[in-house]
């Protein structure tokens, strides 16, 4: 028993030692990340300022569109109280841009052909569809979808969107944006394959984001964590029993993988289920190959789901 101990003590004391060498020299990376406010500039436009805004910022404004659109906007009372409520909330990018540098280091150091973006914040009408996109060099946030969960702005929209329409997910969710771009597309059209490609996803969070915490990443509350957590072997038990792991029915999708309010066993625990459970699977078997297969990050990124999920030998936790 002293014997295990001791040998488990070291294992520790090395992994730790070994992450904190990779911190180290991450935390050396250069990157600095400058943050352009439009939200700021737009909310104290004047309809003379709208030539330089346009020349200025060219993506906001669509060709298409004629400046009385931007003029109404200007002068629309709902955009004037949006911008009054970001203001509240983030007077100062300081921490943002902290975070963002943080991200980005993390990201170079393991992919070193990437480029630091253009950072640009804005608002969109609370479109919480598309809270945080990319276009050519440039990240734009939508600060109005991050007001915090119980914002009054948020009253309609559904719970399971609005619990991450927080300050804390900025960061998780510009992860998520930059980690589509190095997870290979889905190969195949397998419940599997899908459940894997968001489990690389989540891998690629777990390495870029050392220090946020599950719920982050994934999107849960602690609630819904905990009971993902205590149901691994009954949600896989459920998928291996109905044999979805090799179907390509598109309805497990939206039953597993989808944002939802909850995940469609069509059993007595749906109600207690969060979505996005094929999602936690998938990253669970990915960590499993990490874990038990001594490769690097262009392995796990290069090889077929299937390889993945034969080599990773995942069982659920008990």
């Amino acid at each position: 028993m002293r014997i295990y101990l001791a040998l488990l003590t070291a294992i520790l004391f090395f992994g730790c030692a070994k992450d904190s060498g990779i911190e180290k020299n991450i935390n050396a990376v250069p990157i600095t990340v400058e943050i352009l406010r439009f939200d700021k500039v737009f909310g104290t436009a004047h309809l003379n300022d709208l030539p330089d805004l346009k020349r200025s910022y060219p993506i906001f404004f669509p060709k298409q569109f004629h400046d009385t659109i931007w003029e109404m906007k200007m002068n629309d009372s709902l955009t004037q109280q949006l911008y009054v409520e970001v203001m509240k909330k983030y007077w100062s990018e300081r921490k943002l841009k902290a975070d963002l540098e943080g991200l980005f280091k993390h990201i170079k150091y393991y992919f070193s052909n990437f480029k630091t973006p253009n950072v640009v914040t804005a608002n969109s009408d609370v479109d919480y569809r598309n809270k945080i996109f990319i276009a050519d060099n440039m990240l734009v946030i939508s600060l109005d979808n991050y007001l915090g969960s119980d914002h009054f702005f948020y009253e309609g929209i559904p719970s399971y969107v609005v619990e991450n329409m927080k300050e804390s997910q900025i960061i998780s969710d510009v992860a998520s944006i930059y980690s589509q771009m190095y997870v290979p597309k889905i190969q195949s059209r397998t419940f599997l394959a899908q459940m894997i490609y968001y489990g690389r996803i989540l891998y690629l969070k777990d390495l870029w984001l050392p220090n946020a915490s599950d719920e982050i990443k994934i999107g849960y509350s602690q609630e819904k964590l905990k009971w993902i957590q205590e149901n691994e072997t009954e949600i896989w038990r459920n998928f291996v029993e109905n044999e979805y792991l090799y179907s390509t029915n598109p309805k497990l999708v939206s039953r597993f993988i989808d944002p939802a309010p909850f995940s469609k066993f069509y059993l007595e625990i749906d109600n207690d289920s969060p979505g996005m459970v094929g999602r936690f699977i998938g990253w669970q078997i990915v960590k499993s190959y990490m874990d038990k297969n001594n490769v690097g990050l262009d392995k796990l990124l290069t090889i077929s789901e299937e390889e993945i999920f034969k080599k990773s030998k995942y069982k659920p936790k008990k």
